[in-house]
């Protein structure tokens, strides 16, 4: 299953830092886009659907270290 999450920072330079960290971030393999002037990162990553999803539990938690939130 396909999972996608958009976070919001407060500025375009702390969503790139978010972006920079993902791109060695060894958790899971993650296809990423900035959007909305740079302000938000889409993250897209396979879940299998079985059980707890982790990859979003850290996702969450990396974004929140930057005063990301995940917006719809």
């Amino acid at each position: 299953m396909n999972s996608e999450i958009r976070y919001r920072f407060q500025s375009g330079q702390i969503a790139n830092r978010f972006l920079n960290e993902l791109k060695h971030w060894p958790v899971a393999r993650l296809k990423t886009k900035l959007l909305n002037g740079g302000f938000d990162v889409k993250v897209n990553y396979q879940f299998d659907g079985a059980g707890f999803d982790f990859t979003c539990a850290e996702l969450d938690e990396l974004a929140a270290k930057h005063a990301g939130e995940e917006v719809s």
